[in-house]
């Protein structure tokens, strides 16, 4: 009877070890072609293996990234709604998510090793077809809205200059499409890229501020509950900008590329722990500086751009509108271009169709549809009147906070999958925190919806 061959990347271990690399450190003797935000970046003139500082950041990449990403527009309006409305009172919520954060980011970089597969490609041969597309349904709904917030960022950034958005959102559309498909993306990148520096000036910003750090101090480590539902609706927004189900995908994916495997897995962990604490330390510091500057003088509600763009004043002064704008214009551009050309690299991945800006469309119908529609559908959903921005993006957070636990659930059953992962399986320790995790969200989405239903009939779920 003859026997099935395996399917490429879950051969049976046997096969697989006899064909894994020596566990010695290559000497890199002329180049080194590395992946960046998934994009071939070769490094010339390295004849020895790096040490020192260069060691660490040759490590660094996929998981400072993919922690990073959540300070674009969506994330800059939640955690900046966040310090005005609350104050320093959910600083503590933001500990634990970074707890999460590493848990889930490290399972997901630890499945690319393991496998040298995508997740959606995992969730097809694991779990069929119908979860693949239920899989895909999720992930279009979450980034499509994420797409639409980078616009909608975009737009607000370039009306604090003077620039109508009913220019800048279509010029910025058309110019992220043509740089990706037919122009050097990867040279403007950098310039977008260097434009987000300017959103260090939150820490500075947060120290000039005089914050009262006993305050801050108790905001991190006392647990402070609030019955309102709005309350409930931020906190599942912070999960949702923080842990976004984007950030799954591009982890993963980003591991594979990078060339990451069971036996030198190490590296990786580091970079994943390394990116979810730099990451949240950053967003920490925007709750602070918007809670001392904000929230201290009883501006409780952020409505537009500007508003959020006060928290900078005590380092920028008049200027911090612009420092703002300038740093959400970078972030948005980036984000924007990154999304959707990482949407369609992973549902194009999920059914095997062909992908890759270096095809034409006729060899990637598919791949480039999905790109075009998604790019024309987020400039489309941000030129709608009358947005109300800030509540908008907060709304979208918050969306993907809802969604998050579908894709934790795929991501706990595929690591905990012994046929896959063998010895880098999940310990009983990394269950308990990925599992907890996946029910504190769950238990706070339920919460939240139910409350929002209830509250449409007039009915508290919580006695004052």
């Amino acid at each position: 009877m003859n026997e099935r061959p395996a399917r490429s990347g879950l051969e049976p271990l046997a096969q697989a070890e006899a064909s894994v690399p020596p566990s010695r450190p290559q000497i890199l003797r002329t180049a080194v072609r590395m992946n960046i935000r998934g994009r071939s970046v070769r490094l010339r003139g390295l004849r020895l293996p790096p040490t020192g500082i260069w060691r660490w950041l040759a490590i660094l990449g996929p998981g400072l990234i993919a922690s990073s990403a959540g300070n674009d527009a969506g994330g800059i309006a939640t955690y900046s709604s966040t310090g005005a409305q609350y104050g320093y009172e959910l600083i503590w919520v933001m500990l634990l998510i970074t707890v999460s954060l590493s848990i889930v980011q490290e399972m997901c970089a630890r499945l690319g090793a393991v496998t040298g597969r995508g997740l959606l490609d995992l969730i097809r041969e694991r779990f069929g077809v119908g979860w693949a597309v239920f899989a895909v349904g999720v992930i279009l709904i979450a980034n499509g809205g994420l797409i639409v917030s980078e616009f909608v960022g975009i737009g607000a950034a370039t009306e604090l200059l003077g620039v109508s958005k009913l220019f800048t959102v279509p010029t910025a559309a058309a110019l992220i499409f043509y740089l990706v498909v037919f122009g050097n993306y990867r040279r403007v990148e950098k310039i977008f890229l260097l434009m987000t520096l300017v959103f260090f000036a939150y820490p500075v910003a947060a120290f000039m501020a005089h914050p009262h750090w006993g305050e801050v101090a108790r905001g991190a480590f006392v647990p402070k509950l609030h019955r309102d539902p709005n309350y409930i609706f931020l906190l599942v927004g912070l999960i949702g900008t923080t842990i976004t189900p984007y950030m799954q995908l591009f982890q993963q994916s980003s591991v594979v590329e990078r060339g990451g495997d069971r036996v030198r897995y190490g590296p990786e962990r580091v970079d994943v722990y390394s990116g979810a604490i730099f990451s949240n330390l950053m967003s920490i510091f925007i709750i602070i500086a918007t809670a001392a500057t904000l929230h201290a003088i009883g501006k409780n509600n952020i409505d537009t751009a500007a508003d959020a763009a006060r928290a900078l004043e005590p380092v920028a002064g008049h200027f911090a509108g612009v420092i703002f704008a300038v740093g959400l214009v970078g972030a948005s551009l980036l984000a924007a271009a990154v999304l959707p050309l990482a949407t369609s690299y992973a549902v194009s991945e999920a059914f095997g169709f062909s992908k890759g800006v270096g095809l034409d469309f006729r060899r990637a119908r598919l791949f480039f549809t999905l790109f075009t529609g998604l790019i024309i559908f987020g400039a489309a959903g941000a030129l709608i009147p009358n947005l109300p921005v800030i509540k908008l993006l907060v709304l979208i957070q918050v969306l993907n906070g809802v969604l998050l636990p579908i894709f934790l659930v795929f991501i706990l059953l595929l690591i905990n999958d012994q046929r896959l992962t063998k010895e880098l399986k999940n310990t009983r320790f990394y269950n308990i925190l990925g599992w907890t995790t996946f029910a504190i969200i769950s238990l706070a989405v339920a919460i939240m919806l139910l409350m929002q239903f209830l509250g449409l009939w007039g009915v508290k779920l919580f006695a004052s």
